[in-house]
């Protein structure tokens, strides 16, 4: 096996939980190929791990195993397998999750998501691309999908030096599946919707904001309605709000599939329709907020803070004392802190009193990896205004 000489400092940070090592702590892998998997040594010859080598991105190297075992198909399998098991009480109350996350199952840039019988298939690496025809193989056999798609249409791909590709990996062509969560009946578009076809991350948020919800209640980014369509079993009336017109004709024929009626969809930009909710006079008693990533990188956190602190400010306006705000960003370079402090500055500007109900983050099929702090991107806060 090739090898891969890394600095005290890279060596520690796979030692200390991390699954990466980057460029500028690789003394030498001057006979590894992009790509492959090969053992990593610290400058003393110590044994760290085996991992992915990758020739372009900043991210070298990406652990695997921290043991001197085969990584071979058997391997393989018992990931995936391994992984599925730890989604067996998930896999009871819906047909739409994320198999298999990333870091968070110890695989650094493999995503498998699934939506009834068929699965969709990231490969961000050159590590896990090399492997991809391998992957498809085990998921056939363990899961007798009815297709298989990849949507490496992902620009990280491009860092690694990879095509954004889309296409059916396996099986026919499928344009849409009917996934069901919490009862509810979604549309899910595998080859044209956002991420592998839904925002699978939020679900059991949704159910969380449907326990606190009343009133009249304001859904802001609501794409296909997730939140919107869980809202409307507890509140009289929902009014759901997005600026893509595609996203709109989507959430209504969720609605419409699921007969509920007390959902108005509403074609609008959120930052101008919170602006003239308020002019009106308008009020709710439950606000989400569920925004794109403002925080793309590093660079735009501070124009990102600012789009995060409006938004909070102006939906806090609108809500009925005793109303429920439920507020989120999906942004991994804004943390809980950082998120905290915005809702609690938009609180002060408008006095309002705010009492914090829950802090929650992404599903539970989205594991934070401890020691892997990009793993936990996804914050939601749960709020009541008592004054």
């Amino acid at each position: 096996m090739p090898e891969a000489i890394v600095t005290k400092r890279g060596a520690d940070r796979v030692r200390n939980g991390h699954l990466w090592i980057y460029r500028s702590d690789v003394v030498d892998a001057s006979d590894v190929a992009g790509g492959s998997v090969t053992a990593v040594l610290d400058q003393q010859r110590n044994f760290v791990g085996q991992a992915f080598y990758s020739d372009r991105s900043e991210i070298a190297l990406r652990l695997l195993t921290r043991s001197d075992e085969d990584i071979n198909r058997d391997w393989w399998s018992g990931r995936i397998h391994q992984a599925a098991q730890r989604r067996r009480v998930i896999a009871k109350n819906t047909n739409a999750y994320r198999l298999f996350y990333s870091e968070g199952d110890l695989i650094s840039s493999l995503i498998i998501d699934r939506y009834d019988d068929v699965l969709v298939l990231q490969t961000l690496s050159q590590g896990t691309e090399a492997v991809k025809s391998t992957l498809v193989d085990l998921l056939v056999e363990q899961f007798s999908p009815r297709a298989i798609f990849e949507r490496n249409d992902v620009r990280v791909r491009a860092l690694e030096g990879l095509p954004l590709v889309t296409g059916a990996l396996y099986g026919d062509p499928v344009d849409q599946v009917e996934a069901t969560q919490h009862g509810l009946k979604l549309i899910v578009a595998p080859m044209g919707g956002q991420k592998t076809g839904s925002f699978l991350d939020q679900r059991e948020n949704r159910l969380a904001a449907q326990s606190y919800a009343h009133g009249r209640a304001l859904d802001c980014f609501t794409f296909a309605g997730g939140f919107a369509l869980h809202l409307s079993r507890v509140c009289e009336r929902v009014l759901a709000i997005d600026i893509s017109p595609e996203a709109v004709a989507w959430a209504r024929r969720n609605a419409e599939l699921n007969n509920i009626a007390n959902v108005e969809f509403r074609e609008a930009n959120v930052f101008d329709a919170l602006r003239e909710f308020e002019e009106a006079g308008e009020r709710f008693d439950t606000i989400v907020l569920d925004p794109p990533a403002f925080a793309k990188n590093r660079g735009s956190i501070k124009p990102a803070l600012r789009g995060y602190k409006e938004i909070n400010l102006r939906a806090l306006k609108l809500l009925n004392p005793g109303g429920i705000l439920v507020t989120c960003t999906c942004s991994y370079h804004v943390s809980e802190q950082m998120f905290l402090e915005i809702i609690t500055e938009a609180a002060k500007d408008v006095r309002r009193r705010l009492q914090l109900v829950e802090k929650r983050t992404q599903a539970s099929d989205h594991p934070i990896l401890i020691g892997v702090p990009e793993t936990y991107y996804l914050k939601c806060v749960i709020a009541r205004v008592i004054e």
